[in-house]
């Protein structure tokens, strides 16, 4: 394997400790790889089977990417970069796109919250079949702090991603070993690398969505201060339950307790 760049090794060093907090994963784990084709999986992926060749115990990596059928897809400079890194893996054929594009129609709706549910119905079976036991996503910082500001602004709830969630069913843990990492970090090393990144052209044909804005406002926060990202995430880690308003969170004396973790949907 080539030598990792400086921002390579600090995105892995953020991915380590993350996996080591959270106990994202274990000994024997069999990991599946979500791998899009975008920046973020190629790089969780990436690092993350460098990561297995020096980790103090024995887990597996498989890596399952999902041609949804999209005009003009291209899946073969993907296929051959999965073949080039040598770790194990599968591309799945799935026509989502025609039926997305039936559930959404002409209303001007969002096409990722049932794009997202078809793949994720998906994949959940492919990972039985593989006889996986924790399936990996690459979300990185920004995505958890636009959730924390989409569910705030337009939902009325504090909830943003967690590092770990047990799938409804039951049946595998989901982890996200890049959640405390900069997106920023992660592009420049896409680059770096040289991933031949897949376009979405379901999102992308969509202007004016609330994660983009909300993308958009901490990009205006961040030119008063730097460091607004890096100090939003340490607020996810500092929550101080005596000073909200939810009395699921306090006890009968007021007093605060712990906060209870909301299942991911």
């Amino acid at each position: 394997m080539e030598r990792l760049s400086d921002v390579a090794h600090r995105i892995a060093r953020t991915m380590t400790k993350t996996i080591a907090t959270w106990k994202l994963v274990e000994p024997n784990d069999r990991v599946m790889v979500a791998v899009s084709g975008g920046k973020d999986s190629y790089t969780l992926l990436d690092l993350l089977w460098r990561a297995r060749a020096k980790a103090p115990f024995r887990f597996d990596v498989v890596a399952v990417h999902l041609d949804q059928g999209q005009p003009g897809y291209d899946g073969a400079p993907l296929r051959g970069w999965l073949e080039t890194l040598g770790a194990p893996f599968e591309i799945i054929h799935r026509d989502t796109y025609s039926k997305v594009i039936e559930l959404v129609g002409d209303g001007g709706k969002s096409y990722c919250g049932p794009c997202s549910r078809l793949r994720r119905g998906i994949l959940y079976d492919v990972a039985e079949r593989l006889g996986c036991t924790k399936i990996a996503l690459g979300h990185h910082r920004d995505d958890s702090l636009e959730t924390l500001l989409m569910n705030l602004f337009y939902t009325g709830k504090m909830q943003a991603m967690p590092a770990g969630y047990t799938t409804d069913c039951g049946r595998f843990r989901v982890i996200r070993p890049l959640i405390e990492c900069a997106e920023t970090d992660i592009a420049e090393h896409a680059r770096a690398a040289a991933y031949p990144i897949l376009p979405c052209n379901l999102c992308g044909s969509q202007d004016g969505l609330r994660r983009d804005a909300m993308a958009q406002l901490l990009d205006q926060l961040e030119r008063d201060n730097p460091h607004v990202r890096a100090v939003m995430l340490n607020a996810l880690r500092n929550v101080q339950p005596s000073h909200l308003l939810d009395p699921h969170v306090r006890r009968d004396d007021g007093q605060a307790t712990i906060l209870r973790v909301l299942p991911e949907r």
